[in-house]
């Protein structure tokens, strides 16, 4: 299913705005809601690293606003592969968080395609008579160098640029970007953080890794230990980093961005409970070091800056506590942050 909403952040359907557009209300809509006609950057977009944000410039900006189009990313929900080959594919970006990503860029709307077996069997001209033009109304679209589209991919850039020029659409093919390790991908930034290199990906990215969770009451096993948790309930549909215990900043829900303040430092631990618990699932706590706060109920935004080790069982809950105060200890070097008193 298509989100028709986003936490109320959705723009009437109506003639596209002129001047500035407030970031707050940049929509999340389905092809049938969406504004138009349209400047298209097509793609999944997942991460919205350099390479893709190459393609969104080419859409964007003033000529294409004196044009009358409204910039819009256009992608698939869920991803082809999920319904093609029934693989589970976790993204980098949820929709939702990619409208806070977009805005920036001038992009006023996030419109998502549903993606199921009709859509997938479409040849290359169907789809863009269907989606480009009747659907959405595309007069510019920006793609890169290996788009493919179409029934089994049979459709490439170049089959694109000659539907676009039939049905009065300019097609700009905007080149692969590479660095000195090889071109920008989104599976550099998933191989980066399946390593728990937070470094790494936050640099492919060009912005930290972050996700979000909302505060579940626990089973309340870190509190005896002297180390109290915020559990977070994060959507299953949100690519994690690797397993294990991690230097974080974290913030509640509406604070990033809108302070100096660079985050609460904390410490978390991603994974499952090898010592308390050894057969509970795979959890996401957060400690706030040096605070006690009533979170729950609320979203908490965390931010892995360091992997401070990875998952193993202590033969002892003393051991493990002890272990605990080191990662805090060590987890306030990396932040730089200073123990009280």
């Amino acid at each position: 299913m298509v989100p028709q909403t986003c936490h109320g952040r959705i723009a009437a359907a109506t003639t596209p705005p002129h001047g500035p557009f407030p970031w707050f209300l940049i929509p999340l809509h389905g092809p049938r809601d969406a504004l138009r006609p349209t400047a298209i950057a097509l793609g999944s977009f997942d991460g919205l690293h350099p390479g893709h944000r190459r393609v969104i410039a080419a859409v964007t900006g003033e000529a294409v606003e004196a044009e009358g189009l409204v910039p819009t990313v256009v992608s698939f929900w869920p991803h082809p592969r999920e319904v093609l080959r029934g693989e589970l594919r976790l993204r980098l970006d949820l929709p939702e968080e990619k409208l806070d990503l977009l805005a920036p860029l001038g992009i006023h709307q996030l419109v998502l395609v549903p993606f199921d077996t009709a859509l997938a069997a479409l040849t290359p001209e169907a789809f863009v008579q269907q989606v480009l033009v009747a659907s959405l109304q595309a007069r510019r679209l920006a793609v890169g160098e290996n788009f493919r589209f179409g029934a089994g991919r049979s459709g490439g850039v170049t089959e694109l640029q000659r539907l676009g020029e039939a049905h009065g659409i300019a097609v700009e093919v905007v080149p692969i970007q590479s660095d000195g390790e090889g071109r920008l991908s989104s599976s550099r930034i998933r191989a980066a953080l399946a390593g728990g290199d937070l470094a790494a990906a936050a640099r492919l990215l060009e912005r930290p890794y972050r996700f979000q969770g909302r505060v579940v009451r626990g089973r309340g096993l870190g509190r005896p230990l002297g180390w109290p948790t915020a559990n977070l309930q994060v959507d299953g549909r949100k690519l994690l980093p690797l397993e294990g215990v991690y230097a974080a900043r974290a913030w509640r829900a509406g604070e990033l961005g809108s302070s100096p303040e660079p985050g609460m430092a904390a410490v978390m631990n991603l994974g499952p409970q090898p010592t308390v618990d050894p057969l509970a699932p795979s959890a996401v706590e957060v400690h706030l070091l040096d605070r006690s706060l009533e979170l729950e109920g609320q979203t908490l935004v965390v931010e892995p800056v360091a992997l401070l080790r990875t998952q193993r069982r202590f033969d002892s809950l003393e051991a493990l506590s002890a272990q605990i105060g080191a990662d805090a200890a060590e987890a306030r070097r990396v932040l730089g942050v200073q123990a009280p008193g």
